[in-house]
């Protein structure tokens, strides 16, 4: 492995952090949504549905794509039980010290305000165990995957590596976001095929919550993941998907009106997460194109700014989501309106998460557990005798 320092790609660690920082918007505008949340409003806003479905049916897939680059350039950089060790470390700590500190304290908020306290002892051992999985993990699902995938990639990105290097002579054909298209289509039907099966053999394992994050998530991911990998060896894909395409803007239009008919008309029984998982693989590839372009153009420089909200949007993103729940319950019932609802959903989260991160950081434990980093040692300057 090289220890040679990578140029720093600018448009991809600010795309990382403003789809992170998106997770906010979207929760909130779950709450006035027509989906059934932990907290709703009284009336749901068709607008704020629309805003929350668009950024649901593709927001995922981009970052998963972007985290497989950056895991792939470390990868060549580290020998390789340093690299898993370095990115377990960034997102497992994190993940780990959330679930005590955010949303164990974000369950028994939700037991009282949804009146289920009461309800505990009447659910049976795995009910209890199951509900823990669903409620602790919450929103920190895609750091879990993100371990998972990192594990896999120590055998997969190996073999991508042993690929390239034996048919770089050979391969000549160039990567189109046809030919990907129809590649995704295909994983979208691969991965619906596994999910109706279960579903046939025994459904009841889809609603587990260990399998659906271990499992379900991780192999909806992996192809994005592995997609990021590539992105980074290849130049051309990098090229690919920097290059603006009309194609890929009409085929993301195409889907995302694809994925809200299926959310309108389909049903849980009758092939509506299917044919999601088919929409949602597609739209997340064609938005890579999209999202990397214009970011391309317009985020591809170095910033104070930009790099403070880098560095802060984990921290945010996770204490985003009790905030949003506390102010769900505790605050939307008061507001009418629930577009000034949204706004004043945003200020709130916004500004407690942004007064949080800046407390974390001049404690040092806190600082180390939220990011997974140790504190760099600073080396004393030498003095030479003359």
């Amino acid at each position: 492995m090289s220890n040679a320092p990578q140029q720093r790609e600018f448009f991809l660690d600010s795309i990382r952090a403003w789809l992170m920082l998106l997770g906010i918007p979207f929760h909130i505008s779950l709450i006035y949504s027509s989906h059934h949340w932990h907290v709703n409003s009284a009336m749901p806003s068709a607008s704020l549905t629309l805003f929350n479905d668009f950024i649901h049916a593709f927001r995922m897939q981009v970052f998963f794509v972007i985290s497989g680059y950056f895991s792939y350039m470390l990868f060549l950089r580290y020998p390789l039980k340093r690299w898993w060790t370095v990115r377990v470390e960034r997102v497992g700590i994190p993940m780990l010290t959330a679930i005590p500190l955010l949303t164990l304290p974000q369950f028994l908020m939700l037991q009282y305000i949804n009146d289920k306290a009461g309800l505990w002892h009447t659910l049976t051992g795995y009910q209890k165990y199951n509900t823990l999985v669903w409620e602790l993990v919450s929103h920190l699902w895609f750091l879990l995957v993100l371990v998972i995938l990192t594990t896999l990639g120590m055998v997969l990105f190996q073999k991508i590596n042993d690929f390239i290097i034996r048919n770089e002579k050979n391969n000549n054909s160039p990567i189109t976001l046809g030919k990907l298209s129809i590649l995704f289509l295909g994983f979208g039907i691969l991965y619906a095929a596994v999910r109706r099966m279960i579903f046939i053999i025994h459904a009841p394992l889809l609603s587990d919550g260990l399998f659906n994050f271990v499992v379900m998530q991780t192999l909806f991911y992996l192809p994005f993941f592995m997609l990021g990998a590539l992105t980074f060896k290849r130049e051309s894909l990098k090229i690919l998907f920097t290059t603006p395409s009309r194609w890929s803007m009409v085929g993301a239009t195409c889907a995302f009106a694809a994925y809200l008919l299926n959310q309108r008309y389909g049903s849980g029984d009758a092939w509506m997460y299917e044919t999601e998982s088919v929409i949602t693989m597609l739209m997340g590839l064609w938005m890579v194109n999209v999202v990397f372009s214009l970011g391309y153009k317009m985020l591809n420089f170095k910033s104070a700014r930009v790099t403070y909200f880098v560095n802060a949007s984990l921290f945010i993103y996770l204490v985003h989501h009790p905030l949003t729940l506390f102010f769900g319950a505790f605050i939307t019932p008061h507001i009418t309106s629930n577009i000034l609802g949204f706004f004043s959903g945003l200020v709130f989260v916004v500004g407690i998460a942004l007064l949080l991160y800046e407390l974390h950081l001049r404690i040092p434990l806190l600082r180390f557990l939220f990011s997974g980093k140790p504190k760099q040692k600073t080396v004393a300057p030498q003095s030479f005798a003359g």
